[in-house]
């Protein structure tokens, strides 16, 4: 029987069958691809090419959920399966008068044992589903964890009129400092993911050799690295507006759990805040007025990172999706990371924010936990390996720096 008396026959099977075949040969070509790695060829490269080796393989994201606002919501949804986890709470009181608190997963503590700080997201706690993903990748490689809580969030009470900003990164610093005069003797790596990421993005290009001598090595997920570009992006129609509403409605009813602390003779308007439809209006009605900013358009350029790679000092690898609504492919400082020793981009073709489910039928285990895993092992396993790495790194960023005044004489 030819094609065409077959279409004649049966057209329904035909073209459901022209359909699949084309669906599965535009999800092969345009979805399923091995990640790009910017970094510039040296130590810190070969490490994560030898160490984390899903890097190696084709990312193959969930065929009938590959859309970036789908694996958004979506790997939200499935993650949410996880049942929460019984932490330690260790409450830490500010300079200012502020807290925060760290919620330690319980484990067998000895002296040198490992330790990964966590930053969870623009309103995420030490319970949020994707901070609870990346918590029980460290409890498999043997380190110990310790979740980060904003203030006000995680059930933290606000003490003061300060809540947390991504430009911001006091509170970290004190944490970090705090855990390192606990366990002097405990190699430590700090995480961020999204907003979590662009406070800790902040505290290694702020800190910087400081930084580095409190930190091994650190990781970030889907983080905004020009928030004028990912601002941007979420407000285009339709779905991505919807998805900024949504967050901003999020940040509104934070506001209003705080909002017996945060009343006053203060300089923003509880009201006009709660009123925020969008997170441009949230940040220019409340976080760039409470944290001194003349204007949003000033709080946002203190909180890029896409033009900060050269002042980070610690081994950085950033995980991200060229499809994440939170920031396009063209705010990606891929250039930057390709000359740079000490940061490295991976940027995979699909992902969504915080997405990266992979597989049919996406398990507890994402890719982004695959990969996570992989970091956080290697270079515990590898200590002397990243001496060596900031080593390299220093001394290209020395002739790196005599070159530049060589040229400028």
């Amino acid at each position: 029987m030819d094609w065409y008396s077959l279409y004649s026959e049966c057209p329904r099977m035909v073209f459901g069958l022209t359909v699949g075949v084309g669906f599965l040969l535009y999800y092969y070509i345009e979805a399923v691809k091995r990640p790009l790695l910017a970094c510039r060829r040296g130590a810190w490269r070969v490490f994560l090419e030898t160490q984390v080796t899903t890097l190696r393989e084709r990312y193959w994201p969930t065929p009938w959920c590959y859309e970036s606002r789908c694996q958004t919501i979506l790997a939200s949804v499935l993650r949410s399966r996880l049942p929460d986890i019984t932490y330690t709470r260790e409450l830490l009181e500010m300079k200012d008068g502020g807290q925060i608190c760290l919620d330690w997963l319980d484990v067998t503590v000895v002296d040198d044992q490992p330790i990964v700080i966590i930053l969870p997201g623009l309103t995420g706690s030490s319970q949020s589903e994707y901070v609870k993903s990346f918590v029980l990748a460290v409890q498999e490689t043997g380190a110990r964890c310790a979740v980060f809580n904003n203030r006000g969030l995680g059930g933290v009470q606000l003490k003061t009129a300060r809540t947390y900003c991504a430009a911001n990164s006091d509170d970290l610093e004190e944490a970090i400092e705090h855990i390192r005069t606990k366990y002097p003797k405990a190699p430590l790596m700090a995480t961020g993911i999204s907003l979590g990421g662009m406070i800790l993005g902040n505290y290694l290009a702020t800190r910087g050799e400081t930084a580095a001598q409190h930190l091994v090595a650190a990781m970030v997920l889907s983080i905004p690295w020009n928030v004028f570009i990912g601002t941007e992006s979420l407000e285009k129609p339709l779905w991505n507006l919807l998805l900024n509403r949504h967050l901003a409605h999020c940040l509104c009813e934070s506001v209003r759990s705080m909002r017996k602390q945060l009343e006053g003779h203060y300089k923003w308007d509880l009201d006009h805040v709660m009123q925020s439809k969008t997170i441009r209006e949230f940040d220019s009605r409340f976080t760039a007025v409470q944290f001194g900013f003349r204007d949003v358009e000033e709080y946002y350029r203190t909180a890029c990172l896409h033009d900060k790679l050269d002042n980070i000092k610690v081994p950085l690898l950033c995980l991200t999706a060229a499809d994440d609504p939170f920031q396009p492919m063209e705010g990606i400082p891929i250039e930057a990371a390709s000359r740079s020793s000490h940061v490295a981009i991976v940027v995979t073709a699909r992902g969504g924010h915080i997405g990266f489910m992979e597989g049919i039928f996406p398990t507890n285990t994402y890719y982004s936990d695959r990969i996570y895993k992989q970091l956080v092992k290697g270079i515990f396993s590898n200590l002397s390996d990243m001496k060596r790495i900031r080593e390299e790194a220093d001394e290209h960023a020395r002739l790196m720096a005599c070159s530049a005044k060589e040229t400028v004489s």
